[in-house]
């Protein structure tokens, strides 16, 4: 058996779990099971348990080693579990020396995070069951927002060098991949700037055919990145926006950077610039002390906005953070919000695709006969296809989740 690895969260620990899998091979590890935990919601963490117990029922004898960023925040209730045979830190993990280790008698190997000073280049060649390749630029938060746990399960903000950035997608672009997807936990604190890395990136890799951005936090878009949303197609039109709420005093109770008002502002900006662009957003239901006149403007947000895809998280309060020492919203109360978000996010999702019915699309193909328009909107093929072809289709219909090609 080789090594295995399950993936919770972000595409940045999509990145990590490929480092994971190179490093332990490195090692000589042949028989093992690690799962790469998340720690946004207790749900996330819940999750992991109980994935952790379920693969050792079926696999009784190979060792299980637990890693992310729910190992890194709450290690001990991890170690704690008779199912789970070592612990690894975020940083640890990446590190084929602790997989060297993996027998040894210490069960935990969790360093202090919040000494992390820079971040380091982990380069893969090949992303297992993907065809866009995930180049993490940045690691860490140097924000304190009130819900958020993940400042101390990857440390404070840094950044990887431009010329590595470089230099890694040109080795991705010559191993074939055709799209690469930039990430990090708050990429738009990228040093010397995201929209300087991103024009550098596409000038000086010109044989890219499309850059695509992970989440980012609107306030912080620089000029730069305008410029280059509005000046190379290569860019693709889908901005996924950290939210988190549409009601002013929520956003102050949450310590987020923006308004309402910044919001709407930077869709109508970036809209002008790009007519073509694509809005997504992570919107919380049920944050404490959310009213239902607070919760209405999160709802209308998804409107006035004019977001696309929506990601809605139920409020659930992670250990040690403000937000858990808040007056809390009644359990009930979240789940009934959270259900109208996702309603609304259901909604704008099918009105897109209403508009897209005839248009002439340039996908890339994936796994699945399923392919990703510039919008990143799933598109189902006619027939099976190649993975990880570029192809022009045209749009005949959707199902209410996707497109459906001619």
């Amino acid at each position: 058996m080789s090594v295995e690895v399950v993936t919770f969260g972000c595409r940045l620990n999509s990145a990590e779990s490929e480092v994971i899998r190179r490093e332990a091979a490195a090692a000589g590890v042949a028989d093992a099971m690690v799962v790469n935990t998340c720690a946004v919601t207790s749900e996330a963490v819940r999750q992991a348990r109980q994935t952790i117990r379920r693969l050792r029922r079926e696999h009784p004898k190979t060792k299980i080693v637990v890693t992310g960023c729910a190992a890194q925040t709450e290690t001990a209730a991890f170690a704690a579990m008779p199912e789970v045979d070592r612990v690894l830190g975020n940083e640890e993990k990446l590190s084929a020396a602790n997989w060297a280790a993996l027998d040894a008698p210490e069960r935990i190997s969790v360093g202090d995070i919040m000494t992390a000073a820079a971040a380091k280049l982990h380069r893969v060649d090949r992303f297992e069951d993907h065809t866009r390749a995930f180049l993490q630029v940045q690691n860490g938060c140097d924000h304190r927002c009130t819900f958020c746990i993940i400042p101390f399960g990857r440390g404070n903000s840094r950044s990887l060098p431009v010329a590595d950035v470089i230099g890694e997608a040109r080795r991705l672009v010559e191993n074939g991949y055709r799209e690469i997807v930039l990430t990090g936990v708050d990429i738009t604190s990228y040093v010397p700037g995201l929209g300087v890395l991103v024009k550098r990136l596409l000038r000086e890799v010109p044989e890219l055919n499309r850059l695509r951005l992970s989440s980012i936090d609107s306030v912080e878009a620089d000029a730069d990145l305008l410029d280059a949303v509005a000046s190379d197609a290569r860019l693709m039109p889908h901005l996924h926006l950290s939210l988190q709420s549409g009601d002013d005093m929520i956003l102050k109770r949450m310590k987020r950077r923006h308004s309402r008002a910044d919001a709407i502002a930077f869709c109508d900006q970036v809209r002008r610039l790009r007519p073509d662009v694509v809005f997504g957003g992570d919107i919380i239901a049920g944050f404490p002390t959310e009213t239902e006149e607070m919760f209405s403007r999160s709802r209308d947000l998804v409107d006035d906005c004019g977001l696309t895809q929506l990601h809605v998280f139920p409020f659930s309060p992670r250990p040690g953070t403000p937000a858990a020492r808040m007056p809390q919203v009644p359990g009930n109360v979240i789940k009934e919000r959270a259900r109208q978000l996702r309603e609304k996010g259901e909604t704008a999702l099918r009105q897109h695709l209403d508009r897209e019915i005839g248009a002439q699309r340039r996908v890339l193909t994936e796994r699945g006969g399923i392919a990703r328009t510039p919008q990143f909107t799933p598109v189902r093929m006619a027939a099976p296809i190649e993975p990880g072809l570029i192809l022009d289709v045209c749009i005949a219909g959707h199902d209410g989740r996707q497109l459906l090609a001619a």
